[in-house]
């Protein structure tokens, strides 16, 4: 079952990408240049675990990228739309490697089961 998750965000960062294609002007060097901008949510973790969990998962949550998607097409401002964009297709390709959704008991404990070395 593991691998075909994987499988299914595989083919939502695809959906990223057609997305980005069908919706934005901007050259596609912004989408790979950007794709790893939302992991800077992980500074919230200076703070504490509680206060880094909370914005790691607000920046890797595909419900907000999908609001700020339809929310910049709906009012044709193509910077937000971006954003959900790369919000979406970020998400994604971190569920595609196995992280997931942070639990606030520490950085390692997700969604998706722990990561990293014990």
């Amino acid at each position: 079952m593991s691998k075909l998750l994987k499988l299914e965000e595989v083919a939502m960062f695809l959906l990223a990408m057609l997305m980005f294609e069908q919706q934005c002007t901007i050259s596609w060097w912004w989408f790979f240049g950007c794709l790893l901008l939302p992991d800077i949510s992980m500074l919230g973790y200076l703070a504490n675990a509680r206060a880094g969990a909370a914005l790691y998962n607000l920046f890797h949550h595909k419900g907000f990228a999908l609001l700020l998607y339809f929310t910049g097409t709906w009012f044709a401002y193509e910077p937000l739309a971006f954003a959900g964009i790369i919000l979406f297709a970020h998400s994604s390709l971190d569920r595609a490697f196995g992280y997931g959704l942070k639990l606030v008991t520490g950085f390692q404990d997700t969604h998706l089961g722990r990561i990293g070395k014990d």
